[in-house]
């Protein structure tokens, strides 16, 4: 309603007395809950990694036990991720938007009040189904609703907090551990979702088609079980005595709803992976470079929790505040990207930047329970900035050969590769652990931290072989360089 004074004021053109809003300032509301979104994701993501031990001990199960409660949770986004851009075609972006807020809070609420590890693994597959839809959603509408000329703006800013929330997610972990409860890391969540359902009401616009395709639940439905049957593989690794049988069983089972579903993908309009894309050198090699690299790195930062903590007798505020240089270093890395890649080009970087990677992993081998705070330190710093290279590297790399029309669809395939590749890279670097320890006394654990680490980086270096069949490329031009 138009105030007394504005009402007296003399009629004049609009655009004559006040300029039009740009595009960022007037979608200012939608640009905080998507930063509010990915910040509680990427919070989410890294808080629980410090209070790992903790929750062990609580629940009653050994602390590399603990890690169904992880990969469930990231095999489910993985699983959840193709669905989103239809289900916001079909019911509006607002409406999918909102259930994942709610969905992701009741999960939330759910894993606070969890009291065994089946109830946890339930909890935290909820909160996927709900942490499924928000980073993905949240890039298209701002796609849609905001500027080209403002995008890059938009995204640093949505990005900024992603990246706060990875940063405060180990200290804040540690910090409830320690201090408090393990519960409150995940009951946070709750008040977090209730201003974000409010906020999703008032500011985020409604996008969907009139008629959205038919959606290929047959595809999904296989995708979905072969994964499923993958990881329910990798858990029955760490049973004693190991069932061999049930194992194969299992294996077999996913690898020929894995051939079934390239069966059934050829043979429809628009599947919910389109492996046409794979006769895109630059896309095959992304995806299977970037699923061997996580398969080594994913889960290192939980090994070093269990090093820091159950080996070297660290506080969980300690070992969160350990995780912090690796923060840092991953955020120093997105400023260099641009340059290095202008310089390099894909392939020498991804070939050169793959082993160093692997070197660094292996150097966590040297560390003790002796090793100086400032040696651990600078070592996550630097991991954590090449680390960061990578993921950034092979992010864009998908991209680089494709037509703009098929964007979406390798966004999806890539995020799908990438939580997959994290889910089983968890499950592999706790099994390796697993299996090399000896005992259950702290040098144990350091023993067996050090075997597994130099193992991860084996696999991490086998992933410079997949890159290395990328076409031999010039440097980019500086307008060439991706913008990330």
């Amino acid at each position: 309603m138009a105030s007394p004074a504005a009402a007296d004021a003399p009629s004049a053109p609009v655009s004559a007395a006040l300029p039009e809003p740009s595009t960022r300032e007037r979608f200012r509301g939608l640009l905080w809950l998507v930063a509010a979104a990915f910040f509680m994701q990427a919070l989410d993501s890294t808080v629980v990694n410090t209070a790992v031990p903790m929750m062990a001990g609580a629940l009653e199960v050994t602390p590399l036990g603990m890690r169904t409660a992880l990969t469930s949770y990231v095999l489910t986004l993985a699983i959840l991720i193709p669905a989103s851009p239809w289900l916001c075609d079909r019911l509006g972006t607002r409406r999918v938007f909102g259930a994942a807020i709610v969905i992701f809070g009741l999960g939330s609420l759910a894993c606070g009040l969890a009291q065994s590890l089946p109830q946890l693994v339930v909890a935290r597959v909820l909160q996927g189904i709900g942490g499924a839809s928000l980073m993905p959603v949240g890039r298209y509408v701002l796609v849609r609703s905001i500027d080209k000329r403002e995008f890059v703006r938009a995204m640093s800013t949505v990005a900024t907090f992603g990246l706060l929330g990875s940063v405060l997610g180990p200290l804040l972990g540690g910090a409830l551990v320690e201090f408090t409860s393990w519960r409150l890391i995940f009951l946070i969540n709750v008040p977090v979702a209730i201003a974000g359902v409010w906020m999703n009401r008032r500011d985020m616009p409604d996008y969907r088609l009139e008629r959205a395709h038919r959606f290929d639940l047959f595809g999904f439905a296989l995708f979905a079980a072969a994964s499923a049957l993958l990881l329910i593989a990798s858990e029955l690794a760490g049973a004693t005595p190991v069932p061999w049988m049930r194992i194969g069983q299992c294996s077999l089972v996913a690898v020929l709803l894995g051939v079934a579903y390239v069966w059934h993908s050829r043979r429809i309009t628009f599947p919910v992976a389109d492996l046409t894309l794979l006769k895109v050198r630059s896309v095959w090699v992304a995806l299977a470079g970037g699923l061997f690299t996580r398969l080594g790195i994913s889960g290192m930062f939980l090994l070093l929790v269990l090093f820091l903590q159950v080996g070297c007798a660290w506080s969980p505020l300690m070992a969160g505040l350990m995780m912090v240089p690796q923060a840092l270093g991953s955020i120093c890395a997105k400023w260099a990207i641009n340059r290095v890649l202008v310089h390099f080009g894909y392939r020498r970087l991804l070939l050169g930047n793959t082993l160093i990677v692997a070197v660094l992993l292996a150097a966590f081998a040297l560390l003790g329970p002796t090793t100086p705070v400032w040696a651990i330190a600078l070592l996550t710093f630097c991991y954590g900035g090449f680390a960061g290279l990578q993921y950034t590297a092979m992010n864009t790399l998908i991209y680089h050969d494709l037509d703009i029309a098929h964007a979406s669809m390798a966004s999806s395939m890539a995020s799908t590769v990438q939580y997959l590749a994290m889910s089983f890279g968890i499950a592999l670097s706790t099994l390796l652990m697993q299996a090399l320890l000896q005992g259950h006394e702290r040098a144990d654990y350091v023993e067996a931290f050090r075997w597994t680490v130099l193992l991860l980086a084996l696999v991490t270096a086998a992933a410079s072989r997949v890159f290395g069949r990328l076409r031999h490329d010039r440097p980019l031009s500086r307008a060439g360089a991706p913008v990330r």
